[in-house]
């Protein structure tokens, strides 16, 4: 059985007749590599990172005053782990994009 794939990539220009067998295992074989892709962007979508306090407040612009406020008020409310106030980048992230500022 030929290697669409190969053959594709070494002769882009190429007019082939292909066999619905062979069409088939092309078409399983790029879902299958978009859904691994999906999946793996989906898992690192999922994959959280955590700041200090300091980092937070450096790349929000604002004081560590100000993060114990906004926590306050339910603004930005950081969670434990491991007995140290952190926030989740996700968060952080959110605020920056609104453009907001309390």
């Amino acid at each position: 059985m030929v290697d669409l794939i190969k053959v594709a990539k070494e002769c882009p220009s190429l007019n082939l007749t292909v066999q619905a067998g062979e069409l088939l295992e092309m078409v399983n074989y790029c879902v299958m590599t978009t859904r691994k892709e999906l999946e793996q962007q989906l898992a690192n979508a999922n994959t959280e990172t955590y700041l200090t306090r300091k980092q937070t407040a450096e790349m929000l612009d604002v004081d560590l005053s100000t993060l114990w406020r906004w926590n306050k008020e339910n603004y930005l409310c950081p969670i434990e782990i491991g007995g140290k106030r952190k926030y989740e980048l996700s968060e952080v992230n959110k605020i920056l994009r609104k453009g907001e500022t309390l």
